[in-house]
């Protein structure tokens, strides 16, 4: 009977002092496990020296291997490069700086051994997480979950475990601007969540830049969702409609002779209107920019080279 295989993938990007410990905690966890296991480190455009780290752990184990991109195209890229390659059984993705703790793998492969064909974890609030990061984490899933059409459990991320036959559903998909984290509810399948407590990064910060964490909401809600652009209709509604009711109050007061509001409510009148106007031509723009993006059809990543290969059947944990 033929051994069952697990794909690791971790993306890393300028995450050298992390490399080595992630993988040695990883398999001293797994060592143990009746499978076979595969680790496969994903270098998102690194800077340092996480590539040559890399290789030289490849180097060193049969069963680990690397994907080097050509630039750093982004987290959701670089999982989904794992993913495109991985010849799993299932495939569980993961951080490099530890924050996923290595042991919470045990426990996504139970509920996969149960039957279940996506596993993905929960992360539970404790005082570990930072508070501007608790309570950002939390406006960004009260938003989504309000505007977007599939709702994403509070806590939820790239930790988790996908079957063989989802992995091979995410193969086929052409999104420019994909974001595999509101996927997940939206392919369905057989589901289950985990719940954990995150673990301190082990060294280097975090690469998800308040910038990066807006631009990631920006993109969770302009996939999901066409709600934003309702909103826009209604505010548009509410203010035509407002300023017909004024309309009568204009006149009548220049046919007896009134004077009419003067600069000050003019002025007021011009900004809330003006600045509603280019609200909503904003977020017609972003839905207009993601079909212009996904018409040009390009790739979402290149790779500059890589020692992954189909036939791999590496005994090693």
């Amino acid at each position: 009977m033929k051994q069952e295989k697990i794909s690791i993938i971790i993306p890393a990007y300028n995450e050298a002092s992390n490399i080595n410990k992630l993988h040695q905690s990883l398999a001293e966890v797994l060592t143990k496990t009746q499978y076979q296991i595969e680790y496969i480190f994903v270098d998102d455009g690194s800077t340092d020296n996480s590539a040559q780290i890399i290789e030289a752990l490849c180097s060193k184990n049969s069963n680990v291997f690397y994907i080097q991109l050509s630039r750093n195209f982004g987290h959701q890229s670089a999982l989904k490069a794992g993913l495109d390659i991985a010849k799993g059984d299932c495939v569980v993705s993961m951080d490099c700086d530890l924050q996923h703790p290595p042991l919470v793998v045990l426990d996504l492969i139970k509920k996969w051994e149960e039957g279940y064909e996506v596993v993905y974890t929960r992360r539970k609030d404790t005082m570990k997480i930072s508070f501007i990061k608790r309570y950002t984490s939390q406006f960004f899933y009260f938003i989504h979950n309000q505007l977007s059409d599939f709702k994403l459990d509070r806590g939820t991320a790239d930790f988790r475990l996908m079957n063989r036959n989802v992995v091979n559903a995410f193969q086929h998909l052409q999104e420019n601007e994909i974001f595999i984290r509101g996927l997940i509810p939206w392919a369905g399948f057989k589901q289950i969540a985990v719940e954990y407590e995150s673990n301190q990064r082990y060294s280097g910060v975090s690469k998800y830049s308040l910038k990066k964490m807006i631009s990631l909401a920006f993109k969770g809600l302009t996939s999901f969702s066409t709600k934003p652009l309702k909103i826009v209709v209604y505010v548009g509604l509410i203010s035509f409609l407002l300023s017909m009711m004024l309309l009568p109050y204009v006149l009548i007061s220049y046919l007896i002779g009134n004077a009419v509001s003067g600069w000050t409510s003019i002025m007021i009148t011009i900004f809330i209107f003006g600045s509603l106007q280019l609200l909503m031509i904003g977020i017609i723009g972003l839905y207009v920019s993601k079909l212009v993006i996904q018409s040009k059809n390009r790739p979402l990543y290149f790779v500059r080279k890589t020692n992954y290969h189909s036939q791999t059947n590496a005994p090693d944990r």
